[in-house]
């Protein structure tokens, strides 16, 4: 160690080759901070948090090598106004900034948002300007969070993290600035959720404490997702992966006391079209008296390559090339309503269309009959009846899965993830540990944490993270399709 760190200052080279007894321990905190914050280097500890060993020498180690705000460049961010970039330090004297990271709810103070100061000084009882809201927030009080312990503070400055309690509508991720000196700083991306399970109180009682308890969790936590089925009336909580769900669960029952019954997880497939397809859509109801009428011409397919680019988490590409009024402008809202509202369900099993571009050619209108609900049906209608055409496709989510195994169990551990329908990108060896990195489908990866313990006696690790969507197998597509039908697929 003494020689890797030496490496990287000249002086304590000399020294090492002279006589490595000779460098002090505070030399060599100072090589290693140095070589720490170039990113030259990176410490590792030893320890065991649910034993607690090991934690103080890793929290001593984050003040003495971790860069302190005066050791960074200032941070960066834009104005809303403008979009103009703006420089933020660390100077107390600076405009007020700073991001909240995390919601919490606490037991004895309700609502707490933790947050870092960038520049500037904030006082408890003042004002912020909420950037996302472009709301005024009051920061009745200021926290100093020691562990499960909160110390109150008069104020807080830059490079210090505090916790505000009083706020209305603060979220992860939001930036609370100076009012007369607006800036919004980098937010936070979360991903979509890849997996879902269907929950339920077991109880009356549990009922309304279920309600309470997700709604706090979802506020903590912005990967995690909650919406009601309409066909079956389940709440389905959506996350990013088995784990994640299993803790909600268990937070659920110890942290809100709630009883709760839950179904198996369900991997959030999606659909896309593959071929553009033109189609006339006429919508006409006559019950006596003022009937309905809505006539809209388009083209529906997936949205180009180009658009794709800059909305990279998809949605409805829609290019209007109505002329001569032959649909009055009026109606073109409700047309985009309908046509967006359609793409929660998707034509194959109903799952969210990820992206869809809709262009608008040709129309005709009652002068009477039609109105804002004709044009959106009609929207509806023809959704269904063009997207059957248009080549949906089932698309599975594909994870990126990196598996550190020893030697002898490669074998087990390849075949196994073959197996899974896992495709096999490369595999490294680093320090006597080989390093398997693949893509897998979600559906084929439950309980893998278990078989991977069985298959190498409990010494190889995984990890995974959602990489992206892809075309699902016809054979996996039928059988998802088959099931959300409510058919069982019998072989022949």
């Amino acid at each position: 160690m003494v020689e890797a760190v030496a490496e990287y200052d000249d002086k304590l080279l000399e020294k090492f080759f002279e006589d490595p007894n000779s460098i002090t321990e505070a030399e060599m905190h100072e090589a290693i901070r140095k070589a720490t914050i170039d990113i030259s280097i990176i410490p590792m500890m030893c320890g065991s948090s649910f034993k607690n060993k090991g934690v103080q020498t890793a929290l001593d180690a984050v003040v003495r090598y971790l860069p302190g705000p005066l050791d960074i460049e200032a941070v960066k961010g834009t104005n809303p106004d403008n979009g103009e970039e703006i420089l933020r330090h660390a100077d107390p004297k600076e405009p007020f900034s700073a991001l909240a990271f995390k919601i919490m709810t606490d037991p004895f103070v309700g609502r707490l948002a933790f947050f870092r100061a960038y520049s500037g000084r904030l006082d408890s009882g003042s004002y912020v300007l909420n950037t996302r809201t472009g709301k005024k927030e009051r920061i009745s009080r200021i926290m100093q969070m020691h562990a499960n312990k909160q110390n109150p503070v008069d104020f807080i400055e830059a490079g210090d993290i505090g916790a505000a309690v009083g706020f209305k509508e603060i979220k992860t991720g939001d930036t609370l600035c100076n009012e007369d000196h607006p800036i919004v700083l980098e937010a936070m991306t979360f991903p979509e959720p890849v997996i879902s399970i269907a929950i339920e109180p077991k109880t009356q009682a549990d009922v309304d404490k279920m309600g309470m308890a997700i709604a706090k969790l979802v506020e903590e936590d912005p990967t995690l997702r909650v919406r009601t089925d309409e066909e079956t009336g389940q709440t389905i909580l959506s996350g990013m992966g088995e784990l994640h769900l299993e803790i909600i669960i268990d937070r659920m029952m110890r942290e809100f006391k709630v009883d709760i019954n839950q179904g198996n997880p369900q991997v959030a497939y999606k659909e896309a079209f593959r071929e553009n397809i033109m189609h006339r859509e006429v919508y006409k109801k006559q019950s006596g008296g003022r009937g309905k009428f809505g006539d809209i011409a388009f083209e529906i397919g997936p949205a180009d390559p180009e658009w794709m680019k800059e909305n990279p988490l998809g949605g409805l590409q829609f290019v209007n090339e109505i002329f001569g009024g032959s649909i009055p402008k009026e109606f073109i809202a409700p047309i985009i309503k309908g046509f967006t509202a359609s793409m929660n369900n998707g034509v194959l099993a109903g799952y969210p269309i990820v992206d869809m571009k809709v262009r608008v050619v040709d129309g005709s209108y009652h002068d009477v009959d039609s109105d804002a609900i004709s044009f959106e049906l009609c929207a509806k209608q023809g959704y269904r009846e063009a997207g059957r055409k248009a080549k949906p496709v089932l698309l599975e989510p594909i994870m990126k899965v990196e598996v550190l195994t020893p030697d002898q169990y490669m074998g087990d551990v390849t075949g196994d993830l073959n197996r899974r329908r896992g495709m096999l990108e490369g595999m490294d060896s680093k320090h006597g540990v080989q390093v398997i990195k693949a893509k897998v489908p979600l559906s084929e990866m439950f309980g893998y944490v278990t078989q991977l313990r069985s298959l190498s006696s409990g010494r190889a690790t995984s990890t995974m993270e959602f990489s992206h969507y892809a075309p699902a197998p016809n054979n996996i597509a039928e059988e998802v399709i088959a099931k959300s039908k409510g058919k069982v697929k019998i072989d022949e």
